[in-house]
């Protein structure tokens, strides 16, 4: 869990702000103690009652912050990096909370996501609309890992790199630079004889005098702009096979490491996953076509179906709550990692001193999302009796709603990575490169 807090302690560090520090560290923990209290009612720690309170209390304060807080705090700083609103900030982030708003009200209409019967500021109102964004967000991630996963583990999709093919590129790499090195020589004496003939010689007087110093700049200048051209070329043909070359260097290390014990170990979980990938994308197309929802959590059915297979006494209600309580403590330790890994990375690569404190409301907004919609998803693998508070407390959403449009933006964002990945291996460079 250290990893998880030095993440956290990293995004919030570069930030001066002190609110916003505030708002992602609440946020952040809220949202860990919701994987906390799914724990506990696997367990049964503290009074059913007492888990009741703590479980409102969490998904009051955390939706006050991802609707209302979060929000307005980012249409605050996006007006404060404008000088000509900077005077009315105030009133023009006001204005932007309530587009906000509205288009947040707006997404539960197409949606069958809950009863009508509840109030516009219901915890059902807004945790319905949340769950929509974040089960969206969760499906397009597990899609994507669930392609690139097997992808970048498996050893078989590795490109057949070898000294020879580096030797060659790195070749064509020094000829491109030489040409570079001799084409800048020559203009740079271009440039110096123009120069010197301009200092030395007198300015050319009468009629065809000018006409010639004309036409002779005019001509120099031009060979002047068309070898610029051509090295700004081979620049470009250099930048791009340096980085070939960086990335068939990179190929070879990871089919060294390969052959490793560890590799092997890394190419072995590649084949299970990419096991798992074809099984959850058949598993997602049988529910949709037929709009099918499993009503039992996902360990109590394999193991009644193992223990009536093979027709042995086992009780399944102890070592259900058990393999449970293992199988949701990887998900959600799994979960907040990859999450955080990919926001840190995100926030490295896009942050500014202007922009920074938007960017890590705009991650402490998607992580918000992202871990309420979790606690949606996890219920349904959790036995029956653990479910009873969740669900309670959540009030009547219409659960099955949500599984299906996880299975179907699950469908579409693995599909769309296979084709994207394909692609990509194919225009990748193989052995094409002559020596």
């Amino acid at each position: 869990m250290s990893f998880l807090i030095d993440s956290s302690i990293m995004i919030t560090s570069q930030i001066r702000q002190y609110v916003v520090q505030v708002i992602f560290s609440v946020t952040f923990a809220f949202s860990c103690t919701m994987f906390e209290l799914i724990i506990f009612e696997i367990l049964g720690v503290l009074n059913s009652s007492s888990r009741y309170f703590h479980w409102k209390m969490n998904l009051c304060v955390i939706l006050l912050i991802l609707v209302f807080m979060v929000p307005f705090y980012i249409g605050y700083f996006i007006v404060s990096n404008i000088r000509l609103l900077h005077k009315q900030r105030l009133l023009f982030s006001c204005l932007l909370w309530l587009t906000f708003m509205y288009f947040f009200w707006k997404l539960g209409d197409p949606f069958p996501i809950l009863s009508p019967k509840h109030g516009i500021l219901s915890i059902e109102q807004l945790i319905s609309r949340v769950g929509v964004i974040g089960v969206t967000l969760m499906a397009l991630l597990s899609g994507f890992g669930a392609v690139n996963c097997p992808y970048t583990y498996m050893s078989y999709f590795l490109r057949n790199v070898t000294d020879t093919d580096i030797l060659a590129l790195e070749r064509r790499l020094l000829q491109t630079m030489d040409m570079i090195i001799s084409k800048k020589k020559r203009m740079a004496m271009a440039r110096r004889t123009m120069f010197q003939k301009g200092e030395v010689h007198n300015k050319p007087s009468g009629f065809w005098g000018m006409i010639k110093s004309v036409t002779t700049s005019a001509s120099g200048s031009e060979n002047l702009t068309l070898i610029q051209q051509e090295v700004d070329a081979l620049e470009e043909l250099s930048r791009q096979l340096f980085l070939e070359t960086a990335d068939l260097y990179a190929t070879k290390e990871r089919i060294e490491y390969s052959k490793t014990f560890k590799g092997k170990y890394f190419n072995f979980l590649g084949y299970f996953f990419s096991i798992y990938c074809v099984w959850k994308i058949f598993m997602a197309t049988i529910n949709i076509v037929f709009d099918r929802v499993g009503k039992t959590d996902p360990v109590t059915r394999g193991i009644e179906i193992t223990v009536n297979y093979l027709g042995i006494q086992f009780d399944v209600k102890f070592w259900s709550q058990h393999i449970s309580f293992i199988l949701v403590g990887i998900i959600i330790v799994t979960s907040i990692r990859g999450l955080l890994i990919t926001l840190t990375k995100f926030f490295y690569a896009i942050s500014s001193s202007k922009s920074s404190n938007v960017i890590v409301l705009l991650l402490a907004q998607i992580m918000g999302m992202y871990f309420v919609s979790s606690v949606l998803l996890i219920r349904m693998s959790m036995p029956l009796e653990y479910r009873t508070i969740i669900t309670e407390v959540l009030g009547e959403l219409q659960f099955n709603f949500y599984h299906r449009w996880f299975d179907v933006i699950f469908l579409v964002s693995a599909l769309s990575s296979i084709l994207f990945l394909y692609l990509a291996h194919k225009q990748a460079p193989e052995k094409q490169m002559a020596p």
